[in-house]
């Protein structure tokens, strides 16, 4: 439990606002081919669901996902999961004050991810948001115009970044560290291979895993990224279609007229 509480509190500084910028360069971000990546992507409905396990497993000892409904890993788009088994892993999982009880009862579908901040770790509802991985050329922003803003990929990239060398200074052990900013962490690595077994039997390394709850907190920060996709491309059919017609009866209205003399 110490272990997990030491991880937490440095994954709090791993995903904080970077103020270490100046101790060194930027960290190395990955374009990892996300599914849910371009105009008419989507989520992987089995790897959010990996990537709740990898969330469950692993990072909810220290991480709440406090802005996130347990009723919404049923939804069409997200993890999908039965409404049954929603209510037992719900129950399984977490607890939650009830103040009419005056006691803890386990969670039911209604509640939200515990609001868990262990160690001071934040919490990671919209973490996929708050961080971009990619930037410029010189803060044109065209990286970002062409492969997103990159919050899944820095998660994963820095999950994914780790060297296996280590260094003390000042009584603290940092780990070198590819995708952090200065090339050097005082979180632990927090993946190890095979750490998670998948009833699917897929791939459970460190990197196959790191992209895996990467993707499942870019849900929980975009549920309906989905919709608004569909939302954006109605809209943009929608508003073809009627400049093709203002184009048609301009050019009808003004036919007759062209090529006219005034008087």
């Amino acid at each position: 439990m110490l272990k997990k509480l030491a991880i937490g509190a440095a994954f709090a500084l791993a995903l904080a606002p970077v103020a270490s910028h100046a101790a060194g360069g930027s960290g190395h971000v990955e374009d990892f081919e996300f599914s849910f990546e371009g105009p008419f992507g989507a989520y992987d409905q089995n790897q959010l669901q990996r990537g709740l396990q990898i969330y469950t497993e692993v990072c909810a000892a220290c991480h709440g996902l406090k802005f996130v409904p347990l009723r919404t890993l049923a939804d069409e788009g997200g993890p999908a999961l039965p409404a049954d088994q929603v209510r037992a892993y719900a129950a399984e999982n977490f607890s939650v004050y009830d103040a009419e009880l005056d006691e803890d009862r386990p969670a039911k579908p209604v509640d939200h991810f515990p609001a868990n901040t262990a160690a001071g770790a934040p919490d990671l509802s919209l973490m996929a948001k708050a961080r971009a991985g990619f930037h410029g050329p010189y803060g044109s922003g065209m990286n970002q115009l062409f492969k997103g803003m990159g919050g899944a990929e820095y998660i994963a990239s820095l999950l994914d970044g780790y060297t296996g060398e280590e260094k003390e200074e000042a009584g603290t052990i940092f780990y070198e560290n590819t995708a952090f900013p200065g090339g050097w962490i005082s979180m632990a690595p927090p993946l190890s291979d095979e750490q998670v077994e998948f009833a699917d039997g897929h791939d459970n390394s460190v990197h196959h895993m790191s992209q895996d709850v990467a993707a499942f907190l870019m849900w929980t920060a975009e549920p309906k990224l989905m919709a608004r996709k569909q939302v954006g491309f109605v809209g943009v059919l929608i508003l073809t279609v009627l400049s093709v017609l203002l184009y048609l009866t301009n050019k009808k209205l003004w036919a007759p007229h062209k090529g006219k003399k005034t008087a």
